[in-house]
């Protein structure tokens, strides 16, 4: 029938299907390749391979960033279905099964990870996993190693940071720091600044803030941009995890710097407007983090599956409605 390419099936092989994936959620060759530890001339190769056998772009560039094509977005959710299908029943045949498991995992991450990722792994975990407990621990980024190591955590959510040779990582998504107040705040009603745009350098100094410091420090990666500019924030406040960063701002009306995801979904809960901030805060890697021995632990393997698949839900940077470019 005209108009109708058939698909050369011989010429599709597994690790195709796991670079498209891994290029829909990244839409960049560099972060796919090392969603799935490829090289980006392999990812390109791959995507290559792709288009020859579809007959389609699959990704056209927009800037500095791909985009997907009709054809592509048609067939995403089908093939991330299929592999995890494929990854789940290799597991089974390995000898687990999730249905009747009664495993106990600990999941090392702060209060931040834990909002983002607990809700939505807990339904899948319920849903197909009833036997299976989950514990969340909150520990500083020096204690990931040390923890997998003794074997005190099974994994770890963390940024990306300096790690032993044995420890796996895989990355999540990115992310990038946001300044939130109160929607009614009146000084900045007053300077006219809408919320998702950007403060002024002055008006961001003028006033109070509330920063998450693990050991009280008050100054962070910001604070060396505005020096250079001759300017210096009031950080008034310092907590140790992101909530308490939130319910501040809600309370006190004080500024406060949260990550853009966590903004999101608290936001709206407490009535605070998100801004950026006045300098453009650095995009930073959100990994998984685990312990090589576990790499053919079949059981282990199904989870990070399912952890991976509920941070990857609506967590592209780009594509973050609430804080426009």
């Amino acid at each position: 029938m005209e108009g109708i390419r058939l698909v050369n099936w011989a010429a599709v092989d597994l690790n195709l299907l796991r670079v498209f994936d891994a290029m829909m959620l990244e839409l960049n060759t560099t972060r796919a390749g090392d969603r799935i530890g490829l090289s980006q001339p392999a990812v390109s190769a791959a995507i290559g391979r792709l288009r020859h056998i579809t007959g389609d772009a699959l990704f056209v560039r927009e800037g500095n960033r791909m985009v997907p094509t009709a054809r592509a977005q048609q067939l995403a959710d089908p093939i991330r279905t299929a592999l995890r299908q494929i990854e789940d029943a290799l597991a089974t045949v390995a000898g687990f099964d999730p249905a009747t498991a009664t495993h106990v995992f600990r999941i090392l991450g702060s209060d931040y990870f834990s909002t983002l990722l607990m809700p939505p792994l807990a339904d899948a975990i319920c849903r197909t996993a009833p036997g299976i407990t989950l514990q969340m621990l909150d520990h500083p980024s020096a204690s990931v190693a040390p923890l997998l190591s003794d074997g005190t955590v099974d994994m770890a959510v963390d940024s990306r940071i300096e790690t032993p040779d044995w420890v796996r990582g895989h990355v999540l998504y990115e992310s990038f720091i946001v300044t939130v107040a109160r929607a009614d705040d009146a000084a900045i009603a007053r300077a006219g600044v809408p919320p998702g745009a950007r403060l002024p350098a002055a008006l961001f100094c003028e006033l109070p803030q509330v920063l998450m410091s693990m050991d009280g420090g008050r100054t962070g990666t910001i604070d060396r941009a505005l020096a250079a500019q001759g300017l210096r924030r009031r950080v008034a406040l310092t907590v140790p995890h992101f909530h308490a960063v939130a319910l501040a701002v809600a309370e006190a009306g004080i500024l406060g710097s949260l990550p853009v995801h966590f903004a999101n979904r608290v936001a709206p809960l407490l009535g605070l407007a998100i801004y950026r901030p006045p300098i453009e805060p650095p995009r930073l890697d959100v990994m998984l983090y685990w312990h090589r021995r576990h790499d053919a632990d079949a059981a282990h393997a199904w989870l990070r599956n399912r952890i991976i698949d509920a941070m990857s839900i609506d967590l592209c940077a780009d594509s973050v409605t609430a804080v426009p470019g």
